[in-house]
């Protein structure tokens, strides 16, 4: 069985052809520019990667021309369409509507269309490519897989703000929580290298990127997360300010003569270690300036990583206690100076890293804290391609 898997932002394609007998990657690839004259694609298969500058005026030329890769006789991976067996679309809002994956039916376009409002970006782009996959793959399931449903599991007291009730009601404003593919996907994968039941474990799992959101798992669900109505929220992100005193946002607005575009673009993406450390949203960039001495990116990242450090502390206190710490995405898995930084700040739970072993680990299953720890810390690459393919195969069969 092959699951075409696809992630559509709002001028970008993700794609993998995912082979399930043995969950192996046939082919991959990265559409950039969708809607600009200079658009192209990075198609990626046996080892090979082939860029084509491709103009695609909307997501449906862009994924009508992926799925001519699939059958080109240059590096054929597929004899035939036919082939695929399901595309599952990675949503990332649903609203309240979706509490699990599903088949997408024109119900599920209508709920999707309905969340627009909390994801103007993405969504739309979504919708897009599922129509592209209706009409060039016809008769092939579309499967719907929801960044907020793994926290539908929210108690409410964890989701609501402490805002008049009738905002809630009147426009749905509260905390739906985002990456709950990758929040579900680790915590399926340290339960198994622990060999003990996902039931019987208090998960604290750190999906640290330029977004970034931490997740309290307890029974093998979702019981408190950092990012809110929007992937703004929670703790300080590449260049996403995270939570901050919301009347800081009407004091610029007044001071500054600003629109709420304006202030939205300013806390979206010129903030968080962007504009602490004054040089880059990339923690690589901030950590080479450390090295030579660069007073302001040594602050930025010691305040970007004690803020992490204490929502990871809110979340064991959600769940009174945690048995383990993962640490997964782009810094997660490659930086070991975040990741000491983080558990510097969490001695008092009995978290201690083994130096050796945190130095040593990048993009690999490991874990890295002491034997005298407490709490056990891993790092565990996360693969939310793979889990949308087995969601959507799994709903498939049945």
């Amino acid at each position: 069985m092959k699951i075409l898997v696809l992630n559509c932002g709002s001028s970008s394609l993700k794609y993998q052809l995912i082979d399930m007998e043995n969950e192996k990657v046939i082919a991959k690839g990265y559409f950039e520019r969708i809607g600009n004259y200079d658009s192209f694609v990075t198609h990626k298969v046996n080892g090979e990667k082939y860029r084509y500058d491709v103009i695609a005026r909307d997501h449906g030329e862009a994924i009508k021309f992926v799925l001519k890769q699939f059958t080109d006789e240059r590096y054929p991976v597929i004899k035939s369409l036919d082939e695929i067996a399901a595309i599952g679309h990675r949503i990332v809002h649903g609203g309240e509507k979706f509490q699990k994956s599903c088949i997408i039916t024109e119900e599920v376009k209508k709920g999707i269309e309905d969340a627009v409002r909390f994801a103007p970006l993405h969504n739309p782009a979504h919708l897009q490519g599922i129509k592209a996959c209706e009409i060039n793959l016809p008769g092939k399931p579309n499967v719907a897989v929801f960044d907020t449903a793994f926290h539908q599991t929210l108690k409410k007291e964890q989701y609501l703000y402490p805002i008049p009730y009738e905002y809630y009601e009147k426009y749905g404003i509260r905390k739906y929580g985002f990456h709950g593919t990758s929040h579900k996907y680790v915590s399926l994968e340290i339960a198994k290298l622990l060999g003990k039941p996902i039931e019987e474990l208090k998960i604290i799992n750190c999906h640290i990127g330029q977004g970034v959101s931490l997740c309290a798992i307890q029974n093998g669900v979702s019981v408190d997360t950092t990012m809110g109505l929007t992937p703004l929220g929670g703790v300080a992100m590449g260049s996403r300010s995270g939570d901050l005193d919301p009347s800081v946002v009407t004091y610029l607005m007044s001071k500054e003569n600003m629109n709420p575009a304006q202030i939205d673009e300013i806390l979206n993406k010129r903030s968080g270690l962007l504009a602490l450390s004054g040089i880059s949203s990339d923690n690589r960039d901030v950590e080479r300036a450390i090295a030579q001495g660069d007073e302001r990116a040594i602050s930025s990242l010691k305040e970007y990583d004690f803020i992490i450090a204490q929502y990871i502390a809110k979340m064991a206190v959600t769940m009174n206690g945690v048995d383990v710490i993962t640490f997964t995405a782009g810094v997660g898995e490659k930086g070991p100076i975040s990741r000491a930084g983080i558990c510097s700040h969490l001695t008092f739970m009995g978290v201690l890293l083994d130096p050796d072993k945190n130095n040593s680990v990048r993009d690999t299953e490991k874990e890295i804290s002491s034997e005298n720890s407490r709490v056990k810390v891993w790092v565990v690459p996360t693969n939310e391609e793979l889990m949308i393919a087995r969601e959507t195969a799994n709903l498939i069969k049945f």
